[in-house]
Parts: structure tokens; C-alpha cells; sequence
């Protein structure tokens, strides 16, 4: 019978270990997914500024030599990350593609002209920028029209710093909800371990010696579940990656690094003090108060 209750109370501990555990893996996964946002933030930033493309109309009679010289001079420009030349055939197939149909057969010619997709680095996606570059370019006779959204880049200016102080927020909130989940859930499992507690120290146990062990295992529970963590976190990025091309844009591995490093010390952290905090506290408490 004896034996009995040991093993029933071994199971219930084991089974309150493995939830605890599995519980800190996914707060851990939250963390770790929103430390990929912040830390990536600025790359996710500069990806959508340098998208914004700057639409150079060339006038129709300009010849393809004088074209592919305007190109080099554009490319030569410290604000311009890149440009591409999209002649008029070109622009009839992506266009014939889009609409499904080919245009040119009913219309009977191409009215499309050829342009210059300008493409500026993040520092200079800001309208006063791009003004100054669309005098500049305007100014080259082979030029027709310089078509930009500058509504569109005012807003993704204005949205990306709005965005930022929002996560910023949201990742202080979560982090603070993080450490009360856990320390919640360290404090339950170390609830049902208040009596061993105070047996031990009812036979003469120090203090440090009853803790120890409960830290040593609280921190190899930290461990195990910031890498069940790691696991789920890595499985959802390649199946991102997989899904959206784009998404390597975050592909830094020492932004990456360090966020996988500070799930594991995250986890063991918060473990290990919230043992010690739930630990001290049952043995601070007198024996009649364990029944409460």
C-alpha cells in the first residue's frame, strides 16, 4: 500500500513536471518569436523602403544606348540602391500577363513606353529626397515623367515608427505577463513539494541545502523548455520561409543567435529565481500554514 502511494505521488510529481515544463516552452515561444520582430525590426523596416520604386518615363524617340547610359549615371547615385530597364516589350508582357489577354491585338499597337524602375537605399525613402532626385532627373532631355507615391511614403514612414513603439510596447507587456506565467506555474509545481520541504527542514536541513536541489532542477527544466522552444521556433520559420519567399529578409544568424541565446538564459533565469522566491517562502511558513 506503502509502495503504492510512493508511486502515485511520483507519477502526479512527474506529470506537474512535464506541464511545467511544456507551459514555460510555449511562453518561451512568444518571447522568442517577438525578440525575431525586435531585432529584425530595422531590417523589416529598410525591406519596405527599398521597395518603394520611383517610375522613370523615358521619352519614346530616346535611343537604347542613351537609355542604358542614364541607367549607369542612376546607378552611380549614393541615395540609389538599385534600377531596373523595363523596355516596352518587356512592359507588354507584364502587362498581357497581369490582364491575361494580349492588349496589343485589340488596340492594334503598344502604347506602353519604356521606363526606368528606381529603387532608393532606406536612409533616403523620404520624400524630400526623392524631390530633390526627381528635379535632378527630370532635367535629362531623355526623360518624359518621374511617377512616385509620395502619399505612399509618407505613410510608410509614418506607420513604421508607429509600428515600432507599438512592439516595443507589446514585447514589455508580454514580458512582464511571461514572468508572471511562469512564476505562477513554478509556484504551483512547488506547491504539491511544500511538505517534502518542510520535512527536510524539520530533520535539520539548512536552508541552502533544501533549496539547491529545487534550483538545479528548476534550471534544467528552463533549459529543456527553452529548447522545445528553439524546436517549435525553427520549424515555423522554415515553414515560413517555405511559404513566404520574403521572409529572408530575417535570415541574420547573428541577430538569430542571440535571440536563441537569450531564450535559453530567459528561461533558466526566470526558472531558477522563481524557484528560489517559491522555495523560501514554504520554508519560511510554519506547519500549520501548509494546510491553507
Amino acid at each position: 500500500m506503502e509502495e503504492f502511494e510512493v508511486s502515485e505521488a511520483a507519477k502526479k510529481t512527474k506529470t506537474i513536471y512535464i506541464s511545467t515544463i511544456f507551459s514555460i516552452a510555449l511562453v518561451l515561444l512568444m518571447l522568442g518569436m517577438l525578440g525575431l520582430i525586435l531585432v529584425h525590426a530595422k531590417n523589416l523596416s529598410n525591406y519596405v523602403k527599398e521597395n518603394i520604386v520611383l517610375n522613370i518615363i523615358v521619352d519614346e524617340g530616346a535611343k537604347e544606348t542613351d537609355i542604358i547610359a542614364f541607367q549607369k549615371e542612376l546607378n552611380g547615385n549614393p541615395a540609389i540602391k538599385q534600377t531596373e530597364y523595363v523596355n516596352k516589350e518587356v512592359a507588354q508582357h507584364n502587362l498581357t500577363k497581369d490582364l491575361g489577354e494580349d492588349f496589343v491585338n485589340f488596340l492594334g499597337y503598344n502604347p506602353l513606353l519604356s521606363t526606368v524602375d528606381v529603387y532608393m537605399k532606406a536612409d533616403y525613402a523620404n520624400n524630400q529626397n526623392i524631390d530633390a532626385l526627381k528635379k535632378n532627373i527630370e532635367k535629362n532631355p531623355i526623360v518624359k515623367e518621374v511617377v512616385y507615391q509620395s502619399s505612399l511614403i509618407d505613410m510608410v514612414n509614418k506607420n513604421i515608427n508607429t509600428i515600432g513603439l507599438i512592439v516595443l510596447g507589446f514585447a514589455i507587456i508580454l514580458l512582464v505577463i511571461a514572468v508572471a506565467l511562469i512564476n505562477n506555474t513554478i509556484r504551483l509545481a512547488i506547491f504539491s513539494q511544500r511538505f517534502l520541504i518542510k520535512s527536510m527542514q524539520l530533520v535539520g536541513a539548512t536552508k541552502n541545502f533544501i533549496r539547491k536541489p529545487f534550483i538545479l532542477v528548476a534550471a534544467l527544466h528552463g533549459l529543456i523548455a527553452s529548447f522545445i522552444a528553439i524546436i517549435i521556433l525553427l520549424g515555423l520559420l522554415y515553414y515560413a520561409q517555405k511559404e513566404i519567399p520574403e521572409i529572408l529578409i530575417l535570415r541574420n544568424y547573428t541577430e538569430f543567435g542571440f535571440v536563441l541565446i537569450g531564450m535559453v538564459a530567459v528561461g533558466i533565469f526566470i526558472t531558477s529565481m522563481s524557484t528560489l522566491f517559491a522555495v523560501s517562502r514554504y520554508l519560511r511558513l510554519k506547519i500549520y500554514d501548509l494546510y491553507r
